[in-house]
């Protein structure tokens, strides 16, 4: 069994016991959440698509923990002209366990 569900404005396929990295959310680790925009779930083999959302489908899962990804490295540099500008970025992530999926 698996669904299609919206966290955090982007799209994941997930199953049960499944971690993910998605963009932080809100709440302590150990806390259990729960996402209701589900828009496809596969129950062994009978498809349900949402429209656009499939109703009184939820997916529960849990904050293991709140890290940051890894340093993306932003160079600028205009040849000949003497500009170079260099940012760096990380982004916060938390990693999450599926729970459970039901229809």
């Amino acid at each position: 069994m698996y669904a299609i569900v919206n966290i955090a404005g982007q799209q994941f396929k997930v199953a049960k016991d499944q971690h993910l990295f998605v963009h932080r959310l809100q709440g302590d680790e150990g806390a259990s959440i729960e996402f209701d925009n589900v828009l496809l779930v596969d129950n062994g083999g009978k498809i349900t698509v949402g429209v656009p959302a499939v109703k009184g489908a939820s997916v529960t899962a849990k904050i293991v923990s709140h890290l940051k990804g890894d340093k993306v490295i932003v160079f600028k540099k205009k040849r000949r002209k003497g500009y170079k500008k260099k940012n760096g970025h990380r982004q916060y992530f938390t990693k999450i366990q599926i729970e459970s999926i039901t229809l």
